[in-house]
């Protein structure tokens, strides 16, 4: 159990990091969509990519499976715009592991194994195999599109069933044309209104890693249009993790204090 309650760890941070994963938004039968300009989505993109609350708490109900298990946990996030995010896992109502992510740390109490982790934000990258920032991390939780910025150039993906921008052409993507050893390809996917988005699929080439995060179910939360349920598909060379996640009791713009303790006793996890 010591194991497992490691990995947990890793694999709930993870959640939030980039790992690896294929395609997972459903197909469904549905008439073709109206043709849309790619100026139009892309100023969609970028009318959200900044909406963000300044304070943001969530309880996540968590189900997560992948090669070797199954288990549910709970685990609570408050977070500070472009300053803290701050998480608690618990599992059958006990606190097991506690995290403080900021600009330039990671720290990640264990509470089971009574040992600690800290570490620079290279830590993401270590495990995870993906340089993501601090504020990607803030974008993920948020439901908003991942590293997007308005002075890239961007591309129309063919497809009739959903609206999709890409950060990269389609041939360059199978030929990793122009793509520096830590370049990301980043897929959006709009709403059938083309007014929200409805998930990503993140690509690291030089890793053999990516991530499909699916925002199935959405609400609005003091003027927020904020994930509720979200699926998300990890998959890579050592395994294959589903990730499905309930948010409950979301607050923005509500204070709450941000709290990480490392008891004296506690040593550097092994």
């Amino acid at each position: 159990m010591t194991h497992l309650f490691k990995r947990l760890a890793l694999y709930v941070l993870g959640i939030f990091f980039l790992a690896a994963c294929n395609k997972h938004i459903t197909e469904k039968d549905q008439e073709k969509l109206p043709r849309r300009k790619l100026q139009d989505l892309v100023f969609t993109l970028d009318s959200i990519s900044d909406f963000k609350p300044n304070l943001f708490y969530t309880k996540i109900s968590t189900k997560f499976s992948d090669t070797n298990r199954e288990i549910s946990f709970k685990t609570s996030i408050r977070m500070v715009q472009d300053s803290a995010i701050n998480t608690m896992i618990t599992y059958a109502s006990l606190p097991i592991v506690n995290s403080m992510i900021t600009k330039d740390s990671v720290v990640i109490v264990n509470k089971k194994d009574k040992c600690y982790i800290r570490q620079s934000l290279d830590y993401i990258k270590e495990n995870f195999a993906v340089d993501f920032s601090f504020t990607n991390i803030e974008e993920l939780i948020l439901g908003l599109p991942v590293d997007f910025d308005s002075a890239q150039k961007y591309f129309m993906v063919h497809d009739p069933y959903n609206y999709i921008i890409s950060s990269h052409k389609k041939r360059e993507m199978r030929r990793n044309e122009r793509l520096a050893k830590e370049d990301l390809i980043i897929q959006y996917v709009l709403t059938d209104d083309a007014k929200a988005l409805k998930g990503m699929y993140i690509e690291s080439p030089s890793d053999s890693a990516s991530i499909k995060v699916d925002y199935i179910t959405r609400e609005i939360v003091g003027g927020f249009d904020l994930p509720k349920e979200v699926f998300i598909q990890i998959i890579s060379p050592r395994n294959n993790i589903r990730i499905f996640m309930d948010y409950e009791k979301t607050e923005v713009n509500e204070r709450r204090e941000l709290i990480l303790i490392i008891p004296e006793n506690y040593e550097e996890c092994k």
